[in-house]
């Protein structure tokens, strides 16, 4: 089951960096926005993001912790 765990972890780090991706993305779209408009199309488009890098964040915990107990 340790490769379990592997497969866990690396799906675990992969939704983080998204979700620290995510975080640049919405700085950089308030830094350069012009208009609230336009900062609220870009904050929805990162928000979807988020959501997305949060479902592989939880899929690669709940793949390490099934691993551990399986183990």
């Amino acid at each position: 089951m340790q490769i379990l765990v592997l497969i866990g972890t690396l799906i675990a780090l992969a939704g983080l960096a998204g979700l620290i991706w995510c975080i640049l993305l919405a700085m950089k779209a308030r830094q350069g926005a012009t208009s609230d408009e336009e900062i609220r199309t870009r904050l929805q488009r990162v928000v979807v993001l988020n959501m997305g890098a949060l479902g592989v964040s939880a899929l690669g915990l709940m793949l390490v912790v099934s691993g551990i107990l399986l183990a």
